[in-house]
């Protein structure tokens, strides 16, 4: 391509020196071939192409070959990539393959524009489309060869994300010509709506990228959770076959712990870089990814992923992921569907680490149709699992004592006060399913461990329906809301909080700030404990049920 690019140069500079052209006729060139070195060395930013912008120059080869023929205009592209491609200090190789190209493509716009020569308004977009034909098609060949892409789909995409480009300049390749043949120096005109076009591209692509930085991975470049979230929503709205994957990367704290942080983000990257290829994927957390699966059942969804993650390696040894998935057939709304997929996940990690398993069918919520038998088997069995998990640190039973005298002291009905109680012994049962090292961490506990820890409600959520336990199950999924509608996993705020979970936070936060936490430091005195409550009325509790709760303290 070099060689036949620079003979085309040759033979229209040996064309030209055998027959000079007048004096205004190299002025006239002369000024084309600045004008298109300006517009060069500012190259118009576009997305989806493979250099990632594109030359203005273009217009002013295509008008040199409409005004001044061929060989003008293969001088002018050859001798503009002479001129602006050293500064960019390129290798000689590239240098020489840009320069040939563009002469090429000049040579080819020239040679239309001659033969279309009667007609100027069929002759110039004529003339554009053929430069841009041959600049776009060995630009693509050479990307394609170089980063091992497919040619066809990347030229499709660099003519896709080039067609206004391509119709602008078009136009604007007319005004040129029209112009120049009326009085030269009008065609000055000509730079106040390129760089106006210019300034406008660049302005959009600054905002598109700062839209993209704030729902993006910066080490990955995949999606963030916020992105995850947008696009399951879109697409339940859509309708339609829809599964999810949620992944985890297990013992990636111990991979950044023996072998550094840069390994465990090498980690992180190489799968990422697989799950790309099986789906819309998203880095929602420190060790979590998910995959959107867009008209993909649950069941078919298991092998993809699975042969996705197959020998997924890094120097060091394998890396393993688990992973779990749920399909709109497991539920209805995007919380629910994640929730379902993360039962999964979590089921799968305790069960058979490294595998990927599905989520169990969805059933509606129903409440209070237990029978009472089965009713008071459930609520044993829910205690006796509280009571299992939590031996030695009766966490829990205090706060089940205190959330039964401040729903008495509120005025709560016989029923509710007991089944108050109840959540209150019961509602941190999920924390079975959080590994030990993050309930038994000396210290404070960091992000990633943070979000891990906030999965409890959930979890045990799931374990008091699967008993037949609705309502409590309700209750003990959102006994971290807060007043402010700052808590999780929903952000509920004031009213919309049930009296009994307002109760509960109040209750567990006190007996969490009197007892030996083992991420929650030092433990207060009492009078220090009440004081914190009362300074956290009103925004992170409701403050009926503080002063309730200071009451009942200070009778004690």
């Amino acid at each position: 391509m070099v060689a036949l690019g620079s003979a085309v140069a040759a033979a229209a500079a040996y064309s030209l020196v055998t027959d000079p052209p007048e004096a205004g006729v190299l002025l006239g060139v002369t000024a084309l071939l600045l004008a298109a070195a300006i517009a060069e060395a500012f190259p118009l930013p576009i997305q989806g192409i493979p250099i990632g912008a594109t030359s203005l120059a273009s217009l002013f080869v295509v008008g040199t070959g409409a005004i001044y023929g061929w060989e003008a205009a293969t001088i002018v592209a050859f001798a503009v990539q002479l001129l602006v491609e050293p500064i960019r200090k390129q290798p000689l190789i590239r240098l020489a393959y840009n320069t040939a190209v563009y002469a090429l493509a000049g040579a080819a716009a020239g040679a239309t524009a001659a033969a279309l020569d009667q007609t100027v308004a069929v002759a110039v977009p004529a003339a554009t489309a053929a430069f841009y034909a041959v600049d776009l098609v060995l630009v693509a060949l050479v990307v394609a060869r170089a980063d091992d892409d497919p040619f066809l789909p990347l030229l499709g995409r660099t003519i896709r994300s080039t067609s206004l480009v391509l119709a602008i300049m078009a136009s604007l390749a007319l005004i040129l010509v029209v112009l120049w043949e009326t009085e030269p120096l009008l065609s000055l005109l000509l730079f106040a709506p390129l760089v106006a076009y210019d300034l406008h591209q660049r302005s959009m692509l600054r905002a598109l990228e700062a839209m993209r930085s704030a729902t993006t991975d910066p080490l990955t470049g995949l999606g963030d959770r916020r992105r995850f979230e947008e696009r399951l929503e879109g697409e339940l709205r859509r309708g339609g076959r829809l599964s999810i994957c949620l992944l985890d990367l297990d013992g990636l704290k111990r991979l950044n712990d023996s072998l550094g942080h840069q390994q465990g983000d090498r980690a992180l990257q190489t799968v990422s870089e697989r799950l790309t290829a099986g789906g819309e994927a998203f880095r929602i957390g420190g060790d979590e990814f998910a995959l959107l699966l867009v008209g993909v059942e649950a069941e078919e969804a298991r092998p993809l992923v699975e042969a996705l993650l197959v020998d997924l390696t890094l120097d060091d040894g394998a890396l393993r992921v688990s992973g779990g998935i749920a399909s709109d057939r497991h539920a209805t709304t995007a919380r629910e569907l994640v929730e379902c997929a993360d039962e999964a996940l979590y089921r799968c990690k305790r069960k058979s680490p490294g595998r990927v398993g599905i989520a169990e069918q969805h059933r509606a919520p129903v409440r209070a149709v237990v029978p009472t038998e089965e009713r008071a088997a459930s609520i044993q069995a829910a205690t006796n699992l509280a009571r299992a998990f939590e031996e030695g640190a009766p966490h829990s039973e205090a706060v089940e004592s205190l959330s039964h005298r401040l729903a008495e002291r509120l005025g709560l009905t016989p029923d509710e006060v007991a089944l108050t109680a109840l959540a209150g012994r019961v509602h941190d049962l999920g924390k079975v399913a959080i590994p030990e090292e993050i309930r038994e961490k000396p210290g404070p506990l960091d992000p990633d461990e943070q979000r891990v820890l906030e999965r409890h409600p959930t979890v045990g959520a799931h374990m008091l329906v699967s008993l037949g336990l609705d309502q409590l199950a309700d209750w003990v999924a959102h006994h971290h809301e807060r007043w402010d509608g700052q808590g999780y996993p929903d952000r509920l705020s004031g009213e919309d909080i049930p009296v009994p979970l307002r109760i509960i936070a109040v209750a567990e936060a006190y007996d969490a700030m009197t007892i030996s936490r083992a991420y929650g430091g030092i433990p207060r005195m009492r009078s220090e404990a009440m004081r914190e409550l009362a300074r956290c009325s009103g925004h992170e509790f409701d403050p009926r049920v503080v002063a309730a709760c200071l009451d009942e303290l200070r009778r004690l």
